[in-house]
């Protein structure tokens, strides 16, 4: 059986050695908990974390794989208990706000955690990872009141995020989707179209998963200007979850938000086939 050991000694180096992080994190207004002791102390146990839960699921996870069972995807086995643990060490929320739940630690830490996992177990990493860009959304683009929606169940890491970006016809040139999104006179949007190979689409890892999907406006729509709408994953997974929808921004800054804080809903009759 593979195994894997984090290269500790190479990540003290650049942080201490070549960056001087313990000097820069002083600086920072989210590094002041970033002092050595903390430092390394994530660092063993990620390290710990990684060659001793994740690292052993790796091959079996991979012959294996996950399975659809009356109606439901099933991870491979020990899948559900890692996440579980990951859940309960605070992995998810280590470098995003206090506010929302999170350790407020600095990104480059978050980065050293995501290395560690990946390089153990890249098929399991996917899940948590996938959760980080739908939480980096959220915090750049997402009004207050969607941040207090959905940023604390994902920072904890009972929910997990996705993104609905691929469909069938243009594969990674996103400038040739064809999903539309319509917006109603009451603040939701009504979707149309189909969104294929969305990686952690379905699982059963946790409670509920938020979908960001892009689809560019019908209507009202200024010149160069799409926005994202997520649907109502109760409607895409064959199993009752909680509403999870939510606009995003997809392209500029300038995109105008819905000042509703309840999520959009969806058609189920128009929403994008899941695969």
């Amino acid at each position: 059986m593979p195994t894997y050991r984090a290269p500790l000694r190479d990540m003290r180096f650049l942080l201490n050695e070549v960056f001087d992080y313990p000097k820069h994190y002083s600086k920072m207004p989210n590094g002041k908990d970033a002092d050595p002791d903390t430092t390394n102390a994530v660092l063993d146990e990620c390290a710990r974390f990684c060659s001793e839960v994740l690292a052993p699921l790796n091959l079996p996870g991979d012959l294996e794989g996950c399975h659809y069972e009356n109606g439901e995807v099933r991870t491979p086995k020990g899948f559900k208990d890692a996440y579980r643990q990951y859940v309960e060490g605070g992995w998810q929320g280590l470098s995003h706000p206090p506010e929302y739940g999170g350790q407020g630690l600095p990104m480059s830490m978050g980065l050293f955690k995501t290395e560690m996992m990946g390089t153990a177990n890249w098929s399991f990493t996917m899940y948590p990872g996938l959760s980080i860009g739908c939480m980096n959304t959220i915090m750049q683009h997402a009004s207050e009141e969607q941040k207090q929606l959905y940023m604390p169940p994902l920072v904890e890491g009972r929910w997990t995020g996705t993104m609905c970006l691929t469909e069938s016809q243009c594969g990674t040139d996103l400038g040739q989707i064809k999903t539309k999104v319509e917006p109603n006179a009451d603040g939701t949007y009504r979707m149309n179209g189909t969104k294929i190979f969305i990686s952690a689409g379905e699982h059963d890892l946790a409670e509920n998963i938020i979908h960001i999907v892009l689809a560019p406006l019908t209507r009202h729509r200024a010149p160069g200007v799409s926005r994202c709408s997520s649907c109502q994953s109760s409607w895409l997974a064959p199993t009752a979850r909680s509403a999870s929808a939510m606009p995003c921004a997809a392209r500029r800054s300038s995109t105008r938000w819905a000042s509703r804080p309840r999520p959009p809903r969806c058609s189920p009759s128009t929403m994008p086939r899941r695969i």
